[in-house]
């Protein structure tokens, strides 16, 4: 139909060719890099394996992406509203400056005229683009291996609660929501490596992320799109199971995951999902290795998107997935968590080899 979404092959080869008739309908974001760009880009094409596209500037400031200084994707190059652009300028110059109202006065600007020129381009208002855009510097800084409270201040949180209320604030739904709606329940689970979000319903465990994840908020709305059900801050079996689990886990005393995983996904998702389940902790695979497994080998680049769309983190193992060149390619909680991840198995399945020769 002639408003269906192209498929992401066909985005890619109008990335490839800078098809200009894709132009504000798409944009690709680099998962190597953080940025994403419009598809008439003049930069050199990443590969195909580190691009995920998006239908809006807001879904991609949203995954933690942050604007390409050379597409400058924000910036209408027609028409575009002088407010909105020497704002935007002004976020580039400081992308780490918590924004308040106060300053946009200061400037001599009229609060409500400034809301609805970025909502009109964007769908968000200014202060909502400059908080994502703290947000995507915390998710860099955290990549890099930095401690986890150098990010929250590098994001404009002052206190180590701040990621979490900021999702917190996400999930909370009023009354009206949730009416005639069923509920899944959300709750923090502490780990040696940083705070995770884990969703559920009394049944079966919906997602389980690390809080600082960029895309977090995204996959919330969408477990709200998907099952139709309102969630709200609480507790339900699942959660208690899989923390549990995930204590013995970092104990080092189990890498084994019981708890009962909702079924989101295509059947193929699922395929892999269940493929990442079978690699043994300690070992790694490559995306090929991994779809020669499943008895698809030429389906390696899908493979690569359903390792991305995985929303259960550490139990569905997609960290054990790395590229054809041993490189550990992208990991949704950062690279230094996959690092981690993959050296405490090495670790754990040593101990257990020592063990079990020992008697």
């Amino acid at each position: 139909m002639l408003f269906d979404r192209p498929t992401d092959d066909t985005l890619y080869d109008a990335l490839l060719k800078r098809d200009a008739a894709y132009e504000g309908f798409a944009y690709v974001c680099v998962t190597t890099t953080r940025i994403f760009c419009r598809l008439t880009c003049p930069a050199r094409k990443p590969k195909r394996e580190n691009c995920v596209f998006e239908k809006s500037i807001a879904a991609c400031l949203e995954g933690g992406y942050r604007p390409c200084l050379r597409c400058r994707p924000m910036l209408r190059y027609k028409d575009n509203d002088p407010t909105v652009t020497a704002l935007l300028e002004a976020l580039e110059r400081e992308p780490e400056r918590r924004w308040r109202e106060s300053d946009l006065l200061a400037m001599g600007l009229d609060l409500s005229t400034v809301r609805r020129a970025f909502k009109r381009q964007f769908g968000m208002s200014f202060l909502e683009i400059a908080r994502l855009r703290r947000v995507g510097l915390a998710a860099e800084t955290l990549a890099e291996g930095a401690p986890v409270i150098e990010a929250q201040l590098d994001a404009g949180f002052e206190s180590g609660s701040g990621f979490r209320a900021a999702i917190n604030q996400l999930i909370g739904s009023a009354p009206r929501y949730l009416r005639g709606k069923g509920l899944l329940r959300a709750d923090w689970i502490e780990t040696p490596i940083g705070p995770m979000m884990a969703i559920a319903d009394e049944h079966a465990l919906h997602l389980l992320e690390f809080a600082d994840r960029p895309a977090l908020p995204t996959e919330i709305r969408r477990i709200r799109e998907r099952t139709g059900c309102g969630i709200v801050l609480g507790r339900a079996a699942p959660i208690d199971a899989v923390e549990q689990e995930l204590k013995r886990y970092f104990d080092g005393d189990s890498a084994a995951f019981d708890v009962r995983i909702a079924g989101h996904g295509t059947p193929f998702e699922r395929a892999v999902w269940e493929a990442l389940r079978q690699i043994p902790p300690g070992t790694v695979e490559s995306y090929g290795a991994l779809a020669a497994a499943m008895d698809r080998p030429g389906s390696v680049r899908a493979v690569g998107r359903a390792n991305g769309a995985n929303q259960i983190a550490i139990v569905i193992p997609c960290h054990r997935v790395i590229g054809a060149d041993g490189g550990l390619t992208g990991y949704g909680g950062g690279l230094w968590r996959k690092r981690w991840l993959l050296e405490h198995e090495r670790r754990m399945a040593a101990g257990q080899r020592t063990a079990e020769a020992a008697e």
